[in-house]
């Protein structure tokens, strides 16, 4: 057990970048506001995105590169559309995970919420990084997630206790602001596509440790960590739901400040001694993917530039620092503009998910992925229904928006 245990890894990276402000923020409001009446959409929504995450492994074990050198071998024009979709984004995304920590941390300490505060909190992973680098990284992720699956579960049965019969009734939205609400829940589920790729690389570095893993046994490890964030966004439903569904209180649109009423909530109701179950539960939730997305989107830039024969800063410490520096650039000097910033990088994420999705599926099936590892016939058919089905949802999207 221990044994098999110690031989996870990128798929439990996987889970700790994909839990973030979707689960605490997201899953909890559906909770709040449609009782269990959205888990459909979570499931659905796993279900269409699932083929999509996988090929990250699958591509990168069966051939022994990363999805980017395949997006360049489709092409340089694939690889420098990625290099400006991630660059555009990477730091109001990182910026936004690292406040909802931020915020939770200083919750727990009893202090104020600061930009300073937020700064700490990224120049700390960029510390824990920079001395660890990725085997430090798998080894913690994985006490970060049995952590938080843990603290999450005793919270969601004892939250259980407090109301038993729950109604399982599935809605569908009515206003058009709740129908902007599912978009937006469904396009954050279980995490941006883009996630694929960070796996890839992941995957790659896990064999440099353990020469014995296998495709076999990577796609494993990925479904080990794609089921802990479909359980865990179930369980952030059902806090939701038994916490506050009814409750009459208005929350913040503001993901630090919602986290923050959530455990205070949380508190009130089941008592102070959990307070630091719920907190632990939430601040794990957020640091595992503060942690991840630091590693990940340097490694990938640092990837990208080099495979474009850039003559700039081709290395991953050098990107970790020029997005920790930026990030906290972006809490002192553009605090103001936070939620613009951050919704003009989050529609982009989801715009670009068939993007993502089209590439990937183009990719494993193509001359450059050997015959006997590509996609069965199933997997293939469920991946073109699961782009029509983003596509479809991109344009709903961009409807009730504008």
């Amino acid at each position: 057990m221990i044994a098999a245990f110690r031989r996870l890894g990128p798929g439990l990276l996987f889970a700790g970048a994909a839990i973030g402000v979707s689960h605490l923020v997201q899953s909890t409001r559906a909770g709040a506001d449609f009782g269990l009446g959205l888990v459909w959409a979570l499931i659905l929504v796993n279900l269409v995105k699932y083929p999509f995450f996988q090929f990250g492994p699958r591509y990168a074990l069966a051939t022994g590169e990363s999805l980017l050198e395949g997006y360049r071998r489709m092409g340089k024009g694939v690889l420098i559309v990625y290099y400006i979709l991630n660059l555009g984004t990477m730091f109001t995304i990182q910026a936004a995970v690292t406040a909802v920590t931020a915020g939770i941390a200083a919750r727990l300490l009893g202090i104020e919420s600061s930009a300073m505060m937020s700064v700490m909190v990224a120049l700390l992973c960029f510390a824990m990084l920079w001395r660890g680098k990725y085997s430090w990284l798998d080894k913690s992720m994985k006490i970060i997630v049995l952590v938080l699956s843990i603290s999450t579960l005793i919270a969601v049965l004892f939250a259980l206790g407090l109301k038993p019969n729950l109604n399982f009734t599935q809605v569908l939205p009515v206003t058009s602001a709740e129908w902007v609400f599912l978009i937006a829940f469904m396009g954050w589920m279980p995490g941006p596509l883009d996630i694929s790729i960070w796996h890839s690389l992941w995957a790659l570095e896990k064999k440099k440790i353990n020469p014995k893993t296998t495709l076999k046994s990577s796609l494993f490890d990925f479904n080990i960590g794609y089921g802990v964030t479909l359980f865990l966004g179930l369980c952030f439903i059902v806090l939701g739901t038994t916490v506050m569904f009814d409750s009459g209180i208005s929350f913040s649109s503001s993901g630090a400040t919602f986290a923050g009423q959530l455990i205070g909530l949380y508190t009130s109701l089941m008592g102070s001694e959990w307070f630091v179950i719920i907190a632990i539960a939430a601040l794990t939730t957020m640091f595992s993917t503060t942690l991840t997305t630091l590693d990940a989107s340097p490694r990938v830039m640092a990837h990208t530039t080099k495979l474009l024969e850039g003559k700039y800063a081709n290395n991953q410490l050098t990107w970790m620092l020029i997005l920790t520096v930026g990030t906290c650039l972006i809490f002192l000097v553009f605090a103001a503009e936070m939620g613009l910033l951050v919704q003009i990088a989050t529609i982009l994420s989801f715009l670009t998910a068939p993007f993502y999705a089209a590439a990937n599926l183009a990719l494993v099936t193509s001359n450059h992925m050997p015959e006997k590892n590509r996609p069965k016939k199933w997997l293939r058919i469920a991946s073109v229904l699961g782009i029509l089905f983003l596509v479809g949802f991109g344009i709903t999207y961009l409807t009730v928006l504008f």
